[in-house]
């Protein structure tokens, strides 16, 4: 019989036990992905951490990830996931791209210069709503920006509810104030574009240098790539903090709730709209429309969220399609290989 206590210390929480029958209390014993290669994953049982090889048999796993091994650490199955970051796979590929699992709390980093964007932001907000955790703005580079109180000022007014930190990722002091999320087995995904100082964020809440930083481009302020692979990171508060590589392209896809919920005074504006599938163009009666001209709702973010709402929809249509195509090609071959099998009998 496993542990489980033990396991409390990589996150592991009743939501995960409650899925094991009792011949896997029993027989069974959970691990966490804590890194991911291309050909293998690395486990972390809280006694050892070591290897597993993928196979084709087994599900798509991603950092964060629980699994259940048998006696010889044999894998079993993957455990229902609490929460999970995913977007559509980068460029051309019609296929969807896991991020992270089991995630608690998710920093979205979003520098104080002129990378500073509010549609990025919302993007990734849709992202971590989406996926059932909770999101915290962690604004960077506080010691560099002439006047942090216009950024900290522009965030919030994407939500009133929103929590906006702005920190120096330098300063063990600044970055004290995203301990209140840093608890006993909680895990938390530093999310954000390259350059806006996720890994030095890292490096100063685990008090070493564990991720690789660099240099900003200074026409743009815009980063370069320093982290190259997910991995579970802890910290010395117990907790487990996860650094993902920069990511320019977040396309979205399965993500209606997030945008909802990201959009949340949108969606609860067209419910006073005169017509039920109003556009908020130029129909009459627009509550949306209505409070653009009255100054309480900005363009950009009308736009923004038709954009993410146009974005999500041919994705989703693009995915439902291949996994469509993938279905009736799995059943074409079953079938031509159940045929080959009749002729060779007769």
């Amino acid at each position: 019989m496993s542990n489980f206590s033990l396991l409390a210390s990589l996150g592991w929480q009743s939501f995960f036990q409650q899925q094991l029958s009792l011949d896997e209390w029993e027989n069974a014993s959970p691990a966490r992905v804590i890194e991911q290669h291309r050909s293998e994953v690395t486990l972390s049982n809280e006694s050892e951490i070591f290897n597993i090889e993928l196979s084709h048999s087994m599900p798509n796993m991603v950092v964060g990830d629980w699994l259940l091994l048998d006696k010889n650490k044999q894998f079993i199955r993957l455990l229902e996931r609490k929460t999970c970051f995913q977007r559509k796979a980068p460029g051309s590929k019609v296929k969807s791209q896991l991020i992270s699992a089991n995630v608690d709390t998710a920093f979205i980093v979003c520098s104080m210069n002129e990378d500073f964007n509010l549609n990025r932001i919302e993007r990734f907000l849709a992202l971590v709503n989406e996926s059932g955790a909770e999101p915290v703005i962690v604004l960077s580079k506080s010691d560099q920006s002439i006047s942090p109180e216009s950024y900290i000022s522009r965030t919030q007014k994407l939500d009133s509810g929103l929590i906006v930190e702005p920190v120096n990722c330098l300063d063990p002091h600044s970055v004290s104030k995203l301990d209140v999320w840093l608890k006993q087995g909680s895990t938390i995904s530093v999310l954000g574009s390259s350059g806006v100082g996720k890994s030095t964020l890292i490096n100063t809440l685990s008090g070493e240098n564990v991720q690789s930083t660099g240099r900003i481009r200074e026409d743009d302020g815009k980063g370069r790539h320093t982290t190259t692979r997910r991995s579970l990171i802890p910290l010395d508060t117990g907790s487990l903090i996860l650094d993902t590589p920069g990511m320019r392209e977040i396309q979205l896809s399965d993500c209606k709730e997030g945008i909802a919920t990201t959009f949340a005074d949108i969606e609860n504006l067209s419910n006073q709209c005169r017509y039920g599938d109003c556009q908020h163009q130029l129909e009459p009666g627009c509550a949306v429309q209505q409070a653009i001209v009255n100054g309480v709702l900005d363009q950009r973010r009308l736009d923004n969220y038709h954009k993410l709402l146009r974005e999500e929809d041919l994705n989703s249509a693009s995915l439902m399609e291949k996994r469509a195509k993938d279905k009736a090609l799995g059943k074409f071959y079953k079938r031509t290989l159940n045929e080959s099998k009749k002729l060779k009998g007769r």
